[in-house]
């Protein structure tokens, strides 16, 4: 596999020759030739080889956790700049290894996902990462040489990429001449390794994480190395970890007593999807029947949403759907235990959390819609309530009720929680409707989505799978001004642009198809694709006279950045 030898050079970006020192501390992040917009750019041409290779899991909700706990992290550093990028994705690939790019991108392997026990275990590899970021390794390292000497690793990275129809010849490459020359470059140094300790500790703790996840993971990696016929796990042989490494881990959080932290529900649940999809459908199907059936689990609903995913992936939909009402099941048993043992915590099962109660949610949502005048959104709120909180009443509506009885519980309205209610979680609705969807309940699926997102309107994964079932369900119009709505908060999303391009292609709008590619290309860094698009766009003989003003003033803007890039390299 082609990332077998991406994940073996990526880290040489991050070294230098004659490079010595073994303090943590390696100096001023600032002293650095390469400028933010550089790095990025760099970036930006490996993570289009990646993003094209099967291995890249385009997987919202997998994406989305690693990005939630990463931003969790950021934020809870102080090294990390106001306007340094990150994003972080994941690659289907067993091997455990992790690595950073240049422009703050972060790859994780699901191998490596999978082997963390513990959410502070995988934070404390992301946290290790973001530290090499935040203090410019790259940067710094490769200060003193020339922007082209970097240009050319890269040039190096991607001819190894482009072996991947071929891995023989790849790994010729590899042992050539002037591979073992690269190779003698590969590992981080020691000096950079303990700066990213020592940093990556400090914000695992401000994060409220488990400092010792970090030194936990690091030690079992070591101790599998010892045992595996064909040597270490990737991760250490481009992260050396010493005994001193893990000592020097150990001695700084020697005097921090332990606390029990829970894993979110989020995390069991990402891991519960990503061993879904390894190995063959109906493989997937027998391991998690056989986990079930043995009750070999921490945490039935999180095994049961495994196999509903394993049951969608071997399309036996109908089962999933028997599966998800008994998921339901599951999550109201575990909410009707905790509160028939209030005296015991139950937060290590599911520790998710939201701010409000499902059923103060939509309360608080149909208030709205009634205070504006909208009596007949406020309906479909309350009827649809019941599925998000079905032991909760959030007023006391019944179906006969009209719209002025509605109007007049409005004030009055109150809350009667009779039972405990499962906390709601995005990636267990973002099932739900999939499952629906699949059985052909297209109208139950949309009312999925539509509650989840007033409860979570920023799930990246909900946001795709509502536009996408609105285009599948022939409304592009609905489509359209869904997406370009949630274009406004989020104008960088790659995805939303090309949903955006398909709503104009279902409705014939072929030049504002292209203007919306040209935005997908853009920001891949694909900026002569973006062109090409553009000039198509202008040449058609739709549009009116603002739309191809609009496309020429953009045509212009990235030509202009294309000539930027052509006197930089």
């Amino acid at each position: 596999m082609k990332f077998r030898y991406l994940t073996a050079i990526l880290p040489m970006l991050f070294t230098a020759n004659g490079f010595a020192g073994e303090l943590p501390n390696l100096g001023d992040v600032s002293q650095a030739t390469i400028s933010p917009r550089q790095e990025r750019e760099l970036g930006l041409q490996i993570m289009s080889e990646i993003r094209a290779d099967p291995a890249y899991l385009d997987d919202a909700e997998i994406a989305g956790y690693l990005t939630n706990l990463g931003n969790r992290l950021i934020l809870s550093s102080d090294e990390a700049h106001p306007d340094q990028e990150f994003e972080f994705f994941a690659l289907q690939d067993s091997t455990i290894n992790a690595f950073a790019l240049p422009g703050g991108f972060m790859g994780f392997n699901s191998g490596l996902i999978l082997t963390a026990q513990a959410e502070s275990e995988l934070a404390g590899v992301m946290a290790h990462e973001i530290a090499h970021v935040t203090q410019k390794h790259l940067a710094r390292m490769i200060s003193g040489q020339k922007y082209s000497m970097l240009t050319s690793l890269v040039a190096a990275a991607l001819a190894i990429l482009a072996s991947r129809s071929n891995p023989q010849a790849g790994q010729a490459i590899l042992v050539g001449s002037q591979a073992h020359r690269i190779q003698s470059q590969l590992d981080f140094t020691r000096a950079h390794e303990k700066e990213a300790d020592r940093i990556g500790l400090s914000i695992l703790m401000s994060a409220g994480l488990d400092p010792h996840g970090m030194s936990t993971f690091f030690e079992r990696l070591q101790r599998a190395g010892r045992f595996r016929e064909n040597g270490a796990p990737s991760y250490l042989r481009t992260h050396p970890i010493t005994y001193e490494r893990i000592a020097d881990i150990e001695s700084r959080i020697h005097d921090i007593p332990y606390r029990q932290i829970p894993d979110s529900l989020d995390f069991q649940l990402v891991r519960a999807k990503l061993r879904a999809s390894l190995e063959s459908p109906r493989e997937a199907v027998e391991h998690f029947d056989s986990v079930l059936q043995d009750k070999r689990y921490s945490n039935e609903a999180v095994e049961r949403y495994g196999l509903i995913n394993a049951l969608l992936r071997d399309r036996k939909y109908v089962r999933a759907d028997k599966e998800l009402a008994q998921l339901y099941e599951d999550l109201q048993s575990d909410a009707d235990e905790a509160l028939e043992h209030p005296h015991l915590d139950a937060t290590p099962r599911i520790a998710h959390r939201t701010p409000l109660p499902a059923a103060m949610i939509e309360t608080l949502a149909a208030r709205a819609r009634l205070a504006m005048g909208q009596p007949a959104e406020a309906l479909d709120i309350y009827k649809a309530a019941p599925r998000l909180a079905p032991r909760q009443r959030p007023l006391k509506y019944k179906p006969a009720d009209t719209d002025e009885t509605v109007e007049n519980h409005r004030l009055g309205a109150t809350i009667q929680i009779t039972r405990k209610t499962p906390q709601p979680s995005a990636m267990i609705e973002t099932l739900a409707a999939r499952v629906k969807l699949a059985v052909g309940q297209y109208a139950e699926a949309l009312d999925i989505y539509k509650a989840a997102l007033r409860i979570y309107p920023q799930h990246r994964a909900l946001i795709y799978d509502y536009a996408d079932a609105l285009l599948r369900g022939n409304n592009a119009d609905a489509a359209l001004k869904f997406v370009s709505q949630q274009l406004q908060f989020t104008p960088n999303d790659i995805r939303l642009y090309r949903l955006q391009a398909q709503s104009y292609g279902a409705l014939g709008d072929m030049m504002m198809q292209h203007r919306a590619q040209a935005e997908v290309y853009t920001r891949q860094g694909k900026i002569h694709a973006a062109i090409e698009q553009l000039q198509i766009a202008l040449r058609g003989d739709d549009g009116d006279f603002y739309q191809k003003s609009s496309a020429e003033a953009r045509l212009k803007e990235l030509r202009v950045l294309a000539a930027d890039e052509k006197k930089e390299n």
